[in-house]
């Protein structure tokens, strides 16, 4: 054989053991994560070949499978009340894919699970029409209907999320403006245009403002703060005046700042009084005092800087809350008041408040209580788990008694309710470079407790799309009716 056909064989040869190592590579090391892709064809069609389980709510599913029929994929997903719900079910789309509990679960949703091997060899067997699992949500009906329609009767961008303290159940996950995901599950050009028209609105109503997005807390990030003086020693009374001047000298900063009640109110006052009127100028001491290092060590016993999952595992993570390292005195003081480079959702405020009401212990946060199999077999059931004692139960004691004061006499009267131990704290959050021309957020947090039953409420509102003076821009005025309903909601059953 001459050079350049022995060098062509030898070539040829090359590409001969290329293919085949990479046929054997792609048959035995990627076979399943490529049988199992979410661009599989074949994944797509097993996902919705078959009546899919449903998503329950109490004792009524949110969720439902319609057949169709002269098409690729047999089944399509339905949603009862799609806006409501979109914040905890997600959607399931034949073009767009899943996300959130649908996406987690799909699994168990779609009949794959390996746990359903026997009952679906069963079905082969016995020409039974082979069906999806179940996934039972700690959504409180009445709580997420409350938080709803508070929040659409104003006309606001926001979020509410309620939570059990005891346990850490999810009673209420809502985020508004929201969407039908109904209107795009299934494979038509139209649904398709739905869907685009749903990512570009800039009202975003597909983001996940309860879990996905980050704000400023303002104010009601004092509590957090009140937690973190008392428990590093910085203040031992809460009833002692301070010795924070109003308006407030910002360290290494020829700003002062001032508090809405005044600085008659607020010059000098005791830690508790400003809680009742919000005086920042107490709060602002008060964080510069503790120091960087031990307000973020508190918050992150909140959960500040770490995930945060509303279950253990899946497409339910929290966007991180941040409590930043490396402050100076200035920015490490202005997050004593909520603001600087402080950033949180609307569930870590509802943990920080939850873990107050229940003695210090922040309970892990999770949506599904249990999964269920097509015959209604348990095939998990969540058991609550402590995830950190932020702080000790006097630390707690104290804040609650302040809270509840704040409640009773200050400004956050609007959300009391009769026969109900209630404690809440308002904040309005400035934000953007010039806050002039910003409107702020609106928050507020509160606890209520009767009996052995309690709830923990974090209420967010961007007022942007609403027709409202910036005066009139207040968590107290705005979300504490809100976060009244959705508490009364779960009390009152």
């Amino acid at each position: 054989m001459n050079k350049p056909l022995r060098r062509i064989a030898i070539f040829c040869g090359v590409l001969v053991l290329a293919l085949l190592v990479r046929a054997n590579w792609l048959q035995f090391v990627q076979s399943d994560s490529l049988a199992n892709h979410e661009n599989n064809r074949r994944v797509k069609i097993a996902q919705f070949s078959q009546p899919r389980g449903d998503i329950i709510v109490g004792d009524r599913p949110v969720t439902g499978s319609r057949e169709v029929t002269d098409a690729e994929f047999a089944y399509r997903r339905t949603f009862a009340e799609g806006p409501l719900y979109a914040p905890v079910t997600g959607y399931a789309s034949q073009a767009q894919g899943m996300s959130l509990l649908e996406k987690t679960y799909d699994e168990v949703l779609s009949g794959q699970d390996d746990r359903f091997a026997f009952g679906r060899a069963l079905d082969v067997l016995t020409g039974e029409k082979p069906r999806g699992g179940d996934v039972i949500t700690t959504i409180d009906a009445k709580a997420q209907k409350a938080a709803y329609k508070g929040l659409t009767d104003l006309g606001a961008r926001g979020a509410v999320v309620a939570l059990d303290p005891r346990t850490g159940k999810v009673l209420s996950l809502v985020s508004t403006p929201s969407y039908d995901p109904s209107v795009f599950a299934g494979l038509s050009f139209k649904e398709g245009d739905k869907f685009k028209a749903l990512d570009a609105d800039k009202s975003k109503p597909m983001a996940n403002r309860a879990l996905r997005e980050t704000y400023p807390p303002g104010s009601t990030f004092k509590i957090l703060t009140a937690a973190a003086a008392l428990e590093h020693g910085v203040i031992t009374d809460i009833d002692a005046p301070s010795d924070a001047v109003s308006p407030y000298p910002l360290p290494l900063s020829s700003n002062r700042i001032s508090s809405e009640a005044g600085d008659e109110v607020c010059d000098r006052a005791s830690l508790k009084t400003a809680m009742q009127y919000s005086c920042n100028n107490v709060f602002l001491d008060a964080a510069a005092k503790v120091g960087a290092d031990k307000m973020r060590e508190t918050a992150e016993k909140f959960g500040f800087n770490s995930d945060v999952y509303s279950q253990d595992f899946g497409d339910m993570l929290a966007t991180k809350s941040l409590y930043p390292e490396k402050l100076d005195r200035p920015g490490t003081a202005l997050t004593g008041m909520g603001q600087g480079s402080l950033t949180s959702t609307p569930m870590q405020m509802a943990m920080v408040t939850a873990a107050l009401a229940n003695g210090g212990k922040l309970m892990q946060p999770y949506i599904v209580d249990e999964l269920r199999g097509p015959d209604l077999s348990t095939l998990e059931k969540h058991e609550p788990a402590l995830k950190s004692q932020a702080v000790s139960e006097d630390t707690a004691e104290q804040v609650r008694e302040m809270m509840e004061f704040t409640a009773e006499e200050g400004s956050a009267k609007r959300a009391l309710i009769d026969g109900v131990t209630v404690g809440g704290k308002t904040g309005t959050a400035q934000r953007g470079v010039d806050v002039s021309k910003e409107v702020p957020y609106g928050w507020f947090v509160s606890y209520g407790q009767k009996g052995d039953a309690s709830v923990a409420v974090a209420v967010f509102i961007d007022p942007t799309d609403m027709d409202i003076s910036r005066a009139d821009i207040s968590g107290g005025r705005l979300g504490a009716p809100i976060a009244k309903s959705v508490m009364k909601a779960v009390l009152d059953e």
